[in-house]
């Protein structure tokens, strides 16, 4: 029985997964072709994601709620509360959307108070406002391919991700190095690119949910479906802000991380940001399980079937455990490899081999927590995983990350300690949440 949800829960995941490595990989693109550069280029890069990434995230949890409620409803097997809350979703992740976008452009001159490099701020500022801006069409993609991942045709947008790689490599190439007569734009060009590809990625995405008859039954109702109204508003906000909340302090810890660790120097930031890269790459295979499981339990909580949910959760976990510990084995067996995809500079190399190790001792702990607060918002319950994983994050594991990088002397390896403790902290709570909600109470009792 478990196998059988595993497989279901997998066939929904593959696609998301390919999908988020493919997006992913476009930050992995910029990283080794402007660390091809100079690895100021790499530190600064690093420096604007930090930055940027708290507010993107949280947009993107914003647009999260999309996909639980299309779920829901689809489960309900009502078409018109689908396509109502395409309509709603969409427009309240645009207007996330341009208020993150003013926000990253107003945080420009914090780049010059964060005891940076002075040549790596300098560099990061042109890069950080194009990436703000890029903000925009891609939470609109984001919001359309919740909308078709609650639907569970998740390789619409997979197909998309894909198609956009080459597209982004050629760009890289031709306004990264100034080839063909371009102009040498280096780190700024990898900004350009990755606006120009964001924008071709919305646009294919809305000509396929406008065109296709696999969602032209939800766009054809959209006389009687698409209203506002304040309380489907609120629906998408009780989801969608906890769910940012949650990404953005996650995130947050990271990119608060990357700056303290930018203190102690370039060659540490540029350490930090391939150890990261890598780390975040594994991430994203546990946040397609997670996604897939949480469609999956909203699907089955709108038809109250708490059976199927507890079914869903256990096997989705085991699955979790065993991607966390096979990530954990290849990057230690890898740990001298893997920091030439990104640079070659020894010092940078050496760094960077001791944070991939201590990288893989969080990996489990990571998977563990991504897919039960994935599964936890599939049943509506945010509020207390919010709260979990702030205290994970920002009361336990960024402290202890300080106090043993500062205090204790441990530089950039300190920090990454303070990650494995945040970790763990996360993924005990939010297992032991989930079991009370499922395992140990009626669906009536629950918490939500």
């Amino acid at each position: 029985m478990l196998i059988t949800q595993a497989k279901k829960t997998l066939n929904l995941a593959f696609p998301i997964i390919i999908g988020e490595v493919a997006q992913l990989s476009l930050g992995l693109i910029d990283s080794a072709m402007v660390g091809a550069v100079s690895y100021k280029q790499l530190a600064a890069s690093a420096l604007v994601f930090s930055v940027i990434n708290i507010p993107f995230v949280f947009g993107i949890g914003i647009t999260i709620s999309v996909s639980q409620l299309v779920s829901m409803s689809h489960g309900q097997n009502d078409k018109k509360l689908v396509s109502h809350y395409l309509f709603n979703g969409f427009w309240l992740s645009a207007i996330a959307a341009v208020l993150i976008a003013i926000l990253v452009e107003l945080s420009l001159p914090l780049l010059f108070h964060l005891d940076q490099d002075p040549e790596v701020a300098m560099l990061a500022a042109p890069y950080l406002r194009i990436m703000g801006w890029g903000v925009i069409p891609m939470l609109l993609f984001m919001s359309l391919k919740q909308f078709t991942d609650g639907l569970e045709f998740t390789k619409t947008a997979m197909i998309m991700s894909i198609l956009a790689i080459p597209v982004k490599v050629f760009l890289n190439w031709l306004i990264i190095f100034g080839n063909w007569g371009f102009p040498r734009w280096e780190l700024y060009g990898a900004g350009v690119a990755t606006l120009i590809t964001r924008v071709l990625l919305f646009v294919g995405l809305l000509w396929v949910v406008f065109r296709h008859s696999l969602f032209r039954r939800y766009i054809i109702i959209g006389r009687r479906a698409w209203t506002f109204r304040w309380h489907s508003i609120r629906q998408l906000l009780y989801i969608g802000i906890p769910s940012g909340f949650q990404i953005a302090m996650e995130a947050g810890a990271f990119a608060l991380s990357s700056i303290l660790v930018g203190t102690l120097g370039a060659v540490a930031l540029a350490a930090h940001q391939i150890a990261l890269s890598l780390a975040s790459f594994t991430f994203m295979i546990s946040i397609g399980l997670s996604q897939a499981a949480s469609i999956r339990t909203s699907s089955g909580f709108g038809r109250r079937d708490q059976p199927l949910i507890g079914r869903i959760g256990r096997s989705t976990l085991y699955v979790g455990w065993i991607y966390g510990g096979l990530c954990a084995l290849l990057f230690f067996l890898y740990r001298n490899r893997l920091p030439y995809i990104f640079n070659d500079n020894p010092e940078v190399v050496s760094l960077a081999t001791v944070l991939i190790i201590l990288g893989a001792l969080f990996q489990i702990s990571d998977s563990s927590q991504a897919i039960t607060a994935g599964l936890l918002r599939g049943i509506k319950d945010v509020k207390v995983p919010t709260v979990f994983i702030g205290i994970a994050y920002w009361v336990v594991g960024l402290p202890m990350g300080y106090l043993l990088s500062f205090k204790a002397g441990l530089g950039a390896s300190g920090i990454w300690i303070g990650f494995i403790i945040g970790l763990t902290f996360s993924a005990i709570f939010l297992f032991f949440r989930f079991s009370k909600m499922v395992w140990k109470n009626p669906i009536n009792k629950w918490d939500i």
